[in-house]
């Protein structure tokens, strides 16, 4: 559940959903858009949940907002964009932070 990220600084992506009901494909191109992400240079891991009422929130991590950037840009990113805005979210809000601090507890 938790990205194994390195010492900061780095970037978070953090984007904030509320889902349209059905799936219109979109189970399918969440798990496209995690493994597309993971290959993409300065990836460095995400965390994502969803409850039952269609909330969510995705944080993804980047070396540098350079490479978050360069991930929205990517050709398929950009189509799913689309899918977003047009089929799969009533809602959404998209944040960019630097991660100045980090730190946590208990078991790995």
């Amino acid at each position: 559940m938790f990205a194994r990220t390195p010492p900061p600084p780095y970037c978070a992506v953090i984007f904030s959903s509320v889902r349209t009901p059905g799936d219109t494909g979109y189970d399918a191109m969440a798990q496209r858009m995690a493994e597309l992400a993971a290959q993409q240079p300065g990836y460095l891991g995400a965390e994502s949940v969803r409850n039952a009422e269609g909330e969510g929130i995705t944080v993804s991590y980047w070396t540098d907002e350079a490479a978050a950037a360069a991930w929205k840009r990517n050709a398929e990113h950009l189509q799913a964009q689309r899918l977003g805005r047009s089929q799969w979210y009533g809602r959404y809000e998209l944040r960019i932070a630097r991660v100045e601090r980090a730190y946590g507890g208990g078991a790995d």
